[in-house]
C-alpha cells in the first residue's frame, strides 16, 4: 500500500518539476482515502512556506474541517524540513512515510529528529525509503537540468 500512495506523491512532485519548482510532492491519506495533495509552489507563490507538506496539511484540514489530522498518514517524496516537521507534529498526523532522506535539512531523523523528541507530546510513526530510488532520481534530474540552464 505504501508504494501505491508514494507513487501518487511522486506524481505531485512531477507537477512541481513541470513548473520549475523543486520536485517534492505530498499526499495525505485518511482511512485509506486520499484526502489532500500538495507540491512545492514556493517560487510560483513567492511564499517561503509553500512547501508540499504545508499545502497538503492545509487542504486536509479543510477537508476534515479541523486542524487535528488524527488517523492520517502523510506520504512525502523528500524528508521534511524543520518547518514542515513542526507542522506535521502540530497537526497530529499519526504516520509519515518518506521517500528519501534530506541530508541538508531533514528533520525527521537525518539531520535532527523533531518527530521523536521526548520533550514533545506527540510522536509520529516514521518510515523511510519507500520508492527511494524514484524519489532520488526526480530530484537529481531536476537539479541536473537546472544547472545546465
Amino acid at each position: 500500500m505504501d508504494e501505491k500512495y508514494m507513487s501518487l506523491a511522486l506524481k505531485e512532485a512531477e507537477k512541481a518539476s513541470n513548473i520549475l519548482e523543486v520536485p517534492v510532492g505530498a499526499i495525505i491519506v485518511h482511512k485509506n482515502e486520499v484526502i489532500a495533495t500538495g507540491y512545492n509552489m514556493r517560487e510560483s507563490l513567492k511564499d517561503p512556506t509553500a512547501h508540499a507538506e504545508i499545502i497538503a496539511i492545509k487542504r486536509a484540514s479543510e477537508y476534515l474541517n479541523g486542524w487535528r489530522l488524527i488517523n492520517c498518514t502523510m506520504y512525502v517524496t523528500l524528508e521534511p524540513c524543520p518547518m514542515c516537521a513542526g507542522a506535521i507534529l502540530n497537526s497530529r498526523i499519526d504516520r509519515l512515510v518518506i521517500g528519501t532522506k534530506d541530508y541538508k535539512m531533514g528533520c525527521c531523523g537525518t539531520v535532527i529528529d523533531l518527530l521523536h523528541n521526548s520533550n514533545f507530546n506527540h510522536k509520529v510513526d516514521t518510515t523511510f525509503g519507500v520508492l527511494e530510488d524514484e524519489c532520488k532520481i526526480i530530484l537529481k534530474d531536476f537539479f541536473k537540468k537546472l544547472r545546465k540552464k
